[in-house]
């Protein structure tokens, strides 16, 4: 068993850390614990399962609370990153869980084939991804989990457990977002479809007042869109349309778009930040992974030194959702870096925030001042509160723990699923405990 310290590094800004500190990669987050395991074989998994108290899968650092932290014992899973098995027949792709979606992602595009959705960077471990509901965007794209048709973990009692969409149907969707509380994953089964070219647009000062008359028509005018927005001004700033290459159809983007105007330059969603961080834009048709991102693979996303949180709601609230939170622009925007809005298509994955309905995402990419982002967020709850807010599970929120719980009508049955594949409770951490275990009672 090799321990390892710091394993996130490669992924942080460039500064200097405190001997055996371990952080998230925007360094809000400091882990409860200096003891991270990088296992090399499930044989490896068993035995650390079997000699420790508690133990919390480490991903890639890229979430901005506690879910993933223990005072006890992190594992690390970045030295099982291969792709095992690729079966063209199916159209699915099999791979260690610890592997990056830029990595997956090159490999497949290879071979001929692409994920259907990506999320905004392609830094995320597979595993970690799936199990927070990690999103990219799209009316018909549901979130990355969706694409999962069976896995592999390792449970708190040292079994090997395999699960798939074909043979067992509600388990499988119970524990493909499974929070980290079931099992170490250690094989992913992702379904595949063949390689398609992507063109990406921005268009920039986006009226407020369109949004709100044509959402669905402007959510809708690509295979994915983006709209950021500071929430001054009356406009999205920015609107990133991302637009699929069909054989024998030709797409001229506007040079107006619902009173936006096409930009002629590349820009980076966080305006003063460097273009060439974000993907290619200008129409530059490209593979879908290197579109379907908002960032270059191998740049640090964003600023780095910042905070998010971010909010799912029925997307037939997205106008009055939108409203609301404009009118809170004068508390929202001296502390904010940008909000991107997006849709996501429903799902039937338990603990997914896209859980039996179309989705609209609120996201806010804040600076980092914690204490004036607290007493904010109970403030943008409240204003969200009509229209039932699911709050993203990596993300920071401040909604109570019943509350959180409310949320989600399967919630009951996937306590029970915890119960049975983690019966000493071995995976539970504080956060766990706090916003999913207490006061639930199957």
């Amino acid at each position: 068993m090799v321990v390892v310290n710091n394993i996130e590094a490669d992924i942080l800004p460039a500064r200097i850390l405190k001997p055996n500190l371990q952080t998230n990669w925007a360094q809000n987050i400091v882990y409860g614990t200096n003891t991270l395991h990088e296992v090399i074989s499930i044989e490896e998994i068993q035995a650390l399962l079997q000699s420790q108290e508690k133990v919390t899968t480490a991903g890639t650092g890229h979430t901005f609370n506690f879910i993933a932290d223990n005072l006890h014992s992190r594992l690390s899973l970045r030295s099982l990153h291969q792709v095992l098995h690729l079966d063209e027949a199916t159209r699915t792709v099999v791979v260690d869980a610890g592997i990056k979606y830029g990595q997956l992602c090159s490999f497949l595009d290879s071979r001929g084939f692409a994920l259907q959705n990506l999320a905004s960077l392609t830094e995320l471990s597979i595993a970690g991804a799936i199990s927070t509901a990690a999103h990219g965007s799209g009316n018909k794209n549901g979130n990355l989990a969706t694409s999962v048709s069976a896995l592999e973990m390792v449970t708190g009692n040292g079994e090997i457990v395999k699960l798939s969409r074909q043979s067992d149907g509600e388990v499988f969707s119970g524990a493909v977002v499974g929070l980290g509380a079931l099992g170490v994953i250690t094989q992913i089964t992702l379904d595949i479809h063949p390689a398609f070219t992507m063109r990406q647009f921005v268009y920039k000062d986006l009226p407020l007042a369109q949004v709100i008359d044509h959402f669905d028509a402007i959510m809708g005018s690509g295979y994915t869109v983006s709209l950021f927005t500071d929430w001054q001004d009356q406009r999205m700033y920015q609107m990133w349309l991302k637009v699929r290459v069909e054989d024998g159809q030709t797409f001229e983007a506007p040079h107006e778009f619902f009173g936006a105007k096409l930009l002629t330059e590349n820009v980076n969603v966080v305006r003063g930040m460097a273009a060439e961080r974000c993907t290619e834009q200008l129409g530059v048709p490209g593979p879908s992974y290197q579109r379907l991102p908002h960032f270059r693979e191998g740049y640090l996303p964003g600023v780095g030194d910042e905070l998010q949180s971010e909010y799912f709601m029925p997307r037939h609230h997205a106008a009055a959702a939108i409203l609301s939170m404009e009118r809170l622009r004068d508390q929202i925007s001296p502390i904010l870096f940008e909000s991107e809005i997006r849709t996501i298509a429903a799902d039937d994955l338990w603990m997914s925030t896209c859980y039996g309905r179309d989705s609209v995402a609120i996201h806010f990419c804040w600076k980092n001042d914690w204490p004036a982002v607290q007493r904010l967020l109970p403030i943008i709850e409240s204003k969200l509160a009509p229209f039932d807010p699911r709050p993203h599970w990596g993300k920071l929120f401040a909604m109570s723990p019943a509350l959180v719980q409310s949320k989600y009508e399967k919630l009951v049955d996937f306590v029970k699923l915890a119960a049975k594949y983690d019966p000493k409770g071995k995976f539970r951490n504080e956060f766990l405990n706090t916003n999913v275990f207490t006061n639930c009672n199957p």
